[in-house]
């Protein structure tokens, strides 16, 4: 099998690298504007430099090139890329966000279904030991049925000021909002745990701390220039330095060289001041959902926490699950008639998976590659249409928040089917 990667970032080298090295697949073509990152990807996987594109519409010219492709590109290219893909015959792994546009995703959605492409979206938290197991426990009704979530992402404050305070998506305008960028894979978690489509979305949030006032005092707008730099934790140095060649200094420089690295930062956006960055995004935000079928849930995210992982709370009729995915534990207990009595306690460790995401990001990929070659199933665990109805939930969770109202699910859909819901309208 054949597939085109589209976008060369760490998500499509990753989706791209374990297919071409574990499962066989040949990288046929590369699309990247980057010239540094198009040529390590055809570096790595052999592509002739007839095959090397610097731009989606080069590519789609040469006609259909291949099988599938995976759409790893920046949110906002997305949309064009798919269409276009869809129309020359691709089936496509899709990362997500599937556009930050809610009107976007309902016609790629029904554009797939038109031609019967294949459209499998990186959630690839439904792919984990540690979610699935939930969805099991859940499914199966030993503690009847589920009522309520309360869900929160710890986003780690690292990680924001990496990624949505100096990085790709640290502006809703240029990216998405944060909530649909990273956490509309926990509104797909809800989703998929609830099995029901959302009644109505209320959230509250801001961006508070990631701002000019909190500067320290003398601080610069660089951090290799910057005269506070020694106390302050998001000196850049402090942030990548230790971690050179991984993750998240390899965005910055691909090699494991301090020195390059500190080269690197002289220029580079990850070497500016967090306080002092053209960010917009919330750094805290808690949503509240109530789903047709009576569900109800909360979710949390934020970046003041140390970590970055998940934790989650599901409240069933007859017992409950408490679970730390960075711990990959989960404890289940069934209720008791009173506050002395004993009650049944269960602890499960999930098995433990070696790749990204907990196992997250190989599932995925084979359960696109299952489909792209025809190997059985009509869908995949995260097909585009099962994935729509969480990136409505953050849409609609950004409108709550910058609108201060609760969102009318019914009322979101009406007017996105009639074209009235425009995309960016007061955005903060």
């Amino acid at each position: 099998m054949e597939l085109a990667l589209i976008g060369a970032g760490n998500r499509g080298m990753t989706y791209a690298s374990y297919a071409f090295e574990k499962k066989g697949v040949r990288i046929a073509a590369v699309v990247e504007p980057d010239s540094g990152r198009r040529e390590r990807a055809a570096r790595r996987f052999g592509i002739p430099t007839e095959r090397c594109f610097a731009s989606a519409e080069a590519f789609f010219g040469e006609g259909r090139l291949c099988e599938a492709a995976i759409v790893a590109s920046l949110d906002r290219d997305h949309y064009g890329e798919v269409m276009a893909a869809l129309d020359a015959g691709y089936d496509l792994l899709l990362e997500k966000p599937i556009s930050p546009d809610p009107a976007e995703c309902l016609a790629i959605q029904e554009k797939a279904q038109a031609l019967g492409r294949k459209i499998t979206v990186c959630h690839v938290l439904r792919y984990t030991n540690f979610f699935s197991r939930i969805k099991e426990i859940i499914d199966s009704g030993t503690l009847g049925k589920l009522v309520s979530i309360d869900h929160s992402e710890n986003i780690g404050n690292f990680h924001m000021a990496h990624s949505f305070v100096r990085g790709n998506w640290r502006n809703s305008l240029l990216s998405s909002p944060i909530i649909m960028q990273k956490s509309c894979h926990d509104c797909d978690l809800l989703v998929w745990f609830a099995k029901s489509p959302a009644r109505a979305v209320s959230s509250f949030g801001s961006l508070t701390y990631f701002k000019r006032e909190n500067a320290p005092e003398g601080a610069g707008g660089r951090c290799l220039e910057c005269a506070a730099a020694a106390n302050c934790r998001y000196d850049a140095r402090k942030a990548y330095l230790p971690v050179a060649g991984q993750w998240p200094a390899e965005v910055v420089c691909p090699t494991d060289s301090p020195e390059e690295l500190l080269e690197a930062l002289k220029t580079s956006p990850y070497g500016r001041c967090v306080y002092k960055c053209d960010n917009d995004v919330c750094d805290h935000q808690v949503t509240v959902v109530e789903f047709e079928n009576g569900v109800t849930a909360t979710f949390h995210l934020s970046a003041f926490t140390n970590r970055n992982h998940r934790r989650i709370h599901i409240m069933c009729e007859n017992g409950e699950i408490y679970g730390d995915d960075e711990d990959n534990l989960l404890e289940i207990s069934r209720f008791s008639s009173n506050q002395a009595a004993e009650y049944d306690r269960t602890q499960i460790v999930p098995a433990r998976v070696g790749s990204g995401h907990g196992g997250g990001d190989t599932g995925l990929v084979d359960d696109f590659l299952r489909l792209a070659e025809g190997s059985g199933g009509e869908e995949s665990r995260s097909s585009i249409g099962l994935s729509v109805e969480s990136h409505l939930i953050a849409y609609a969770a950004e409108r709550s928040r910058v609108e201060g109202r609760t969102i009318e699910m019914k009322e979101l859909r009406r007017m996105l089917r009639e074209g009235k819901e425009n995309q960016g309208e007061k955005q903060a």
